[in-house]
């Protein structure tokens, strides 16, 4: 299953953008108010989505100042995602990709919280 976000668009640099979202901490700026975060160590993080079930993610891969790839600690759920930063006009643009390996029945499940989830994110880029 893969799935999208809208283009998120910010002030900061992409260098800027790229080292806050390295330091996995700030992901919990990033979500909404009503999520469940807690920090698993320098590079890992736990968040709980209303309806589903807590995600372990970890730091996979990294790519100064245009790409930063999470990924699912769990083999239940294996899934990344994989932020995309490119340089704009007044600072920089991001957007957010979710691949997963689902059967239809969990992707069908899944699909509508990952895309609300990636919307809120995105929305949490726009206003760091």
């Amino acid at each position: 299953m893969n799935l999208e976000s809208r283009v998120a668009k910010t002030q900061k640099s992409p260098e800027e953008l790229y080292n806050f979202l390295t330091q996995v901490e700030n992901f919990k700026n990033l979500m909404p108010d009503d999520t469940k975060f807690e920090l698993r160590g320098e590079d890992k993080f736990l968040f709980g989505l209303k309806g589903m079930p807590e995600i372990a993610l970890g730091l996979k891969d990294k790519t100064p100042h245009s790409e930063v790839v999470l990924g699912s600690t769990s083999d239940k759920l294996a899934f990344t995602l994989t932020c995309k930063i490119h340089e704009a006009s007044t600072g920089s643009e991001a957007q957010l990709f979710f691949d997963g390996d689902f059967n239809a029945m969990m992707a069908m499940m899944i699909k509508g919280p990952i895309n609300k989830f990636l919307d809120q994110l995105a929305n949490g880029i726009e206003k760091i």
